[in-house]
């Protein structure tokens, strides 16, 4: 057996478990897929997994110390996430969308780079998500290896499992778009997001280096 093969295994366990744990990437995925379709959907698992791989390469660069050593540089990207969660949950329960779409409304190829736009910052403006990754990677790092390209290589496996199990949700949708692209079911799911993400934007707002 390859003596890299266990943590390799024992790192996709873990990260498995902590994938398919309901959060905020699990609540903007449904939400965008059950209002703006599959696609959009789809846009926004790549923006929060493209998000969750830039971390990654942070970490293994060690640029994400910054964030542990540093209380303002923590406290900045803390508040400009947590606002910008705040904003997107408000826009959420003050303007629910009625339907998937609306005469006029922008084209699908709009939404989709939304959806990608604001899966990409929710997980950029999360500095948990960068010191989640420098605490938790080293962990599963094998002695008398290249740390930067085992990192790289978890950071991988971590991004695989994301868009897999992300993805999955985005299908389990389609089966069930006529019943949620109902009315009544739009403007309930925009007002659940809405209320997760400000839960979300308090819990990150009162959150405090590990």
């Amino acid at each position: 057996m390859h003596p890299y093969l266990i943590p390799l295994l024992t790192f996709a366990a873990a990260a498995a478990v902590f994938t398919i744990t309901p959060g905020l990437d699990t609540a903007m995925t449904l939400r965008t897929a059950t209002t703006s379709g599959w696609k959009a959907g789809l846009a926004a698992v790549v923006g929060i997994c493209l998000g969750l791989g830039i971390w990654g390469l942070a970490a293994a660069f060690g640029l994400t110390a910054l964030l542990a050593a540093s209380e303002t540089a923590f406290t900045i990207v803390k508040w400009a996430g947590a606002l910008y969660l705040a904003w997107l949950g408000i826009g959420l329960i003050l303007h629910p969308r009625a339907s998937l779409g609306t005469a006029g409304a922008a084209p699908v190829h709009d939404d989709a780079r939304a959806a990608f736009r604001r899966g990409l910052l929710t997980n950029l403006l999360n500095p948990k998500v960068g010191i989640f990754y420098m605490t938790f990677m080293p962990q599963f790092i094998p002695p008398h290896v290249n740390v930067k390209e085992f990192s790289l290589l978890l950071t991988a496996i971590q991004a695989v499992l994301s868009f897999s199990w992300l993805a999955l949700l985005v299908a389990m949708t389609v089966p069930l778009g006529r019943f949620l692209s109902s009315t009544t079911v739009v403007r309930r799911m925009d007002r659940l997001t809405g209320s997760i993400f400000l839960a979300f934007s308090l819990k990150l707002a009162l959150s405090r280096r590990a």
